[in-house]
C-alpha cells in the first residue's frame, strides 16, 4: 500500500519510466514533478502538477515529502547528483526503488537514492554507495564495491572483487574482469571490456570488430552441401 508522498524531479523519459515503477511497484505514491523554471513547458503530467524546483518547499512540506532525481547519465552524472543534493538541503528525503523482480541478496549494502530495475542480480557482499542507478539485466559479483552517482545500463557484467569509482557510466554489454578497480569518471562505451585497473578520466572503447577471411557458409559447412 502506497504510504509515502513522492516527487520525482524531471519530466523526461526517465521520469516517466519512474512514475510507473514506483506506482505499480512500491510503497511510495508520486505526487508532483518538478522541474527548474526554465525548463518548464507543462503544468500537468499524468494528472499531476508540474511545479518549480526552485520552490519547491513552498508548496510541498518537506518534512513529509520524499523525492527522486529521474535523470540519468548527463554531464557523467552531474545533473542527476547536483539535484539529489539541492533537494537534500531543501529537506526532502531521498527515495529508492528496488525492484520486486531485482535479486538483492541479503547481505547487499545499498546506499539511499538508488534505482535498481528488474533482472539485475546483486550477490553477496556488494556494497552499492548513493545515487546509484543499474538498469535491467545487469550482475554485480560479490565483494564488489559500487560507488557514489555511478549509471550501469543494461547487461553490464562486474564480476568479483571489483570496484567502481564515482560517476563512472556503463554502456551495454560492458564488463570488468575480476579483481579489477576502474577509477573515477571512467566512460566504458557498449562492449568494452576491462581487464586490468584503469586511470581516472578514461573512455574505454571495444576493439573492433573485424570480418574473418572466411564466408559463413563455409564456416558451417554448408557450401559442401550446396554442392552435391
Amino acid at each position: 500500500m502506497a504510504n509515502k508522498k513522492l516527487i520525482l524531479l524531471g519530466d523526461s523519459a526517465f521520469a516517466e519510466i519512474a512514475y510507473e515503477y514506483f506506482t505499480h511497484d512500491s510503497d511510495y505514491e508520486v505526487v508532483a514533478f518538478s522541474v527548474e523554471k526554465e525548463y518548464l513547458k507543462e503544468t500537468e503530467k499524468f494528472g499531476l502538477p508540474v511545479v518549480e524546483f526552485e520552490s519547491l518547499e513552498e508548496s510541498y512540506n518537506p518534512n513529509e515529502h520524499y523525492f527522486f532525481a529521474a535523470m540519468t547519465y548527463t554531464l557523467l552524472n552531474r545533473v542527476r547528483t547536483r539535484f539529489y543534493e539541492e533537494a537534500k538541503q531543501k529537506g526532502f528525503k531521498p527515495a529508492s526503488y528496488i525492484s520486486s523482480r531485482a535479486f538483492v541478496w541479503q547481505n547487499v549494502e545499498l546506499g539511499e537514492h538508488c534505482f535498481i530495475f528488474e533482472d539485475n542480480t546483486i550477490q553477496p557482499f556488494v556494497k552499492v554507495g548513493n545515487n546509484v542507478i543499474m538498469w535491467s539485466g545487469n550482475h554485480i559479483g560479490h565483494h564488489s564495491v559500487i560507488k557514489d552517482n555511478v549509471f550501469i545500463s543494461s547487461h553490464v557484467v562486474v564480476c568479483g572483487f571489483c570496484e567502481l569509482e564515482e560517476n563512472g557510466f556503463y554502456a551495454v554489454n560492458s564488463s570488468i574482469a575480476n579483481n579489477v578497480k576502474v577509477e573515477a569518471d571512467n566512460f566504458l562505451n557498449t562492449g568494452a571490456n576491462v581487464m586490468k585497473t584503469t586511470e581516472v578520466n578514461q573512455v574505454h572503447n571495444p576493439a573492433a570488430t573485424t570480418v574473418a577471411g572466411i564466408t559463413s557458409t563455409k564456416l558451417f559447412k554448408v557450401d559442401r552441401m550446396l554442392t552435391k
